[in-house]
């Protein structure tokens, strides 16, 4: 456990690199939406329209259904960055994944508040905020270490520099990662139960009247 907490330390520029990385991808999905054309802006209100009328008459999926689902969308991240993490030619791709989970929440968030005003802030707060409060940092904790760890592979394999042990590193990292994909599936239950009871108390809010 020390070793862990001692390899989390190290990590703390990557933490920052990824953090940075994911804050630009929100912005980029933010900036997204005012570059829609008044077709796509018009086709993208209707759906949300009809998302909202559907989830104020007939409520959202029973959580144990919906909940597999989640925790199965949830893990395929974690597992995917574990997997760039043990490859060197994957190091692009877990950068790319931090970036596109940015541009998604932004541009969720963005529609929401385009669409909406202040009423879709409310629902972007209740129904994408809380659990990515949580999930987002461990997706950031797992994508620095997948780079560390592909970074070691990248000197000791490519770059032909000291071929230090990485049994110790790959336990570490493997461990951690599991550890990562438990937190998950916690997470995932809060957003099959709590979120969409929230998502229920705002969305009369966002529903036409008469």
């Amino acid at each position: 456990m020390r070793s862990l907490r001692l390899m989390m330390k190290e990590q703390t520029p990557l933490y920052i690199f990824v953090a940075v990385l994911f804050l630009v991808g929100v912005v980029f999905g933010a900036l997204i939406v005012s570059a829609l054309t008044l077709d796509q802006q018009q086709e993208l209100s209707d759906y949300l329209g009809n998302f909202f009328v559907t989830v104020d008459q007939q409520g959202l999926p029973a959580a144990p259904d919906s909940y597999w689902e989640i925790a199965a969308l949830n893990l395929k991240w974690i597992g995917l960055i574990w997997i760039l993490g043990l490859s060197v030619i994957g190091l692009p791709g877990i950068l790319i994944l931090d970036f596109l989970k940015g541009v998604l929440i932004g541009f969720t968030v963005g529609c929401m508040v385009s669409e909406y005003s202040w009423h879709g802030m409310l629902f972007a707060l209740v129904s994408v905020a809380p659990h990515n409060i949580v999930l987002i940092p461990v997706l950031l904790v797992g994508s620095a270490a997948a780079i560390a760890f592909s970074l070691l592979m990248i000197r000791s394999r490519v770059l032909g520099q000291r071929r230090s042990p990485v049994t110790r590193p790959f336990v570490m990292y493997t461990m951690l990662s599991l550890g990562l994909a438990v937190l998950v599936l916690g997470i995932s239950g809060f957003e099959a139960w709590v979120s969409p009871t929230m998502m229920r108390w705002v969305t009369p809010m966002l529903v036409p009247k008469g």
